[in-house]
Formats: structure tokens, C-alpha cells, sequence
């Protein structure tokens, strides 16, 4: 499953949808733009279907339409587990410190005065 298929569509319904490998996190660079947005892709016939804007169709899907160019997918890298709360982290923390601050805040306040 390293390889990434010629065709994906993020659609259950689409022939072409595999949640295992949309689980793991597929990136789509179009035209060397990385997008983010990109209902479905094909590599040899070179497109890519983008929705547009929050326009919904009467299905209820997102509209769509069909862009050509150079489609290059790529695995995203997998992000890290976030830590529990609570455990402690093997990361040294940057606590704030407790020396006061050397600058003084002379910053204008925004309330109104009643003069």
C-alpha cells in the first residue's frame, strides 16, 4: 500500500474511494500548488475535481469542477501522537519565567476617561 493510486475521490460513494489509504493522509500538488481542497484525482488523464466555494448541488454534494495540469499526489507525513494529559513530557517545557519583566508597559489604555 506504499504506492499511491492513478485515481482517488475522497466521496464514499465514488467507485474510486479507498479509506484506508485517505486514512493514512494524501497530499495533492497541482501545477507544483500544494491543494487542499481536492474531491478527487487522476494521474494519467492529468485533473484534478475541486469544490468551489460552499456551493452544494441538489444531491447535497459539493459542486465541483474539473481542472488540467500536472498532478503530483504524495503521503503526508504522519503527524505525531499528542501526549495524554496529564503524562509528563519528554520535551523540556518553557515555563515562564519568574524574573519580572526589565520593560516597562507604558501602553496607552483604550478605556474612556471621564473627564
Amino acid at each position: 500500500m506504499d504506492d499511491l493510486p492513478d485515481r482517488l475521490a475522497i466521496n464514499p460513494a465514488s467507485p474510486h474511494h479507498d479509506a484506508a489509504r485517505l486514512a493514512r493522509g494524501v497530499g495533492i500538488r497541482f501545477n507544483g500548488v500544494e491543494r487542499t481542497n481536492v474531491e478527487e484525482y487522476c494521474i494519467s488523464e492529468g485533473w484534478v475535481r475541486v469544490a468551489v466555494g460552499k456551493t452544494l448541488d441538489r444531491r447535497g454534494q459539493p459542486m465541483t469542477i474539473r481542472l488540467n495540469g500536472v498532478v503530483e499526489p504524495f503521503w503526508l507525513p504522519a503527524a505525531e501522537p499528542e501526549p495524554e494529559p496529564g503524562a509528563p513530557s519528554s520535551a523540556p517545557s518553557s515555563a515562564p519565567s519568574s524574573a519580572p519583566s526589565s520593560a516597562p508597559s507604558s501602553a496607552p489604555s483604550s478605556a474612556p476617561s471621564s473627564e
